[in-house]
């Protein structure tokens, strides 16, 4: 099982999201698509953004995300 949860991930994502907004993240894909991505960051050289517990990057990149340390950019926000 994964600790925290998707549904805790999601929580944290949107937590900057006004009442009547789209959420960022609407699905578990969206939230392993993103931890994917920075996990091959990490691998790639980047500095991890909280203390490393493991050294498996993909753990290290769901707990940045847990903390509010990386963010998941909505479509618009991207272009």
């Amino acid at each position: 099982m994964l600790h925290p949860s998707y549904s805790d991930l999601m929580k944290v994502v949107n937590s900057e999201v006004e009442p009547g907004e789209a959420p960022v993240v609407n699905s578990r894909y969206s939230i392993v698509m993103a931890t994917a991505k920075r996990a091959r960051q990490l691998i790639g050289g980047e500095e991890a953004l909280v203390p490393e517990r493991t050294n498996k990057p993909l753990s290290v990149a769901v707990e940045e995300l847990n903390q509010g340390k990386i963010k998941i950019l909505g479509d618009e926000e991207e272009a």
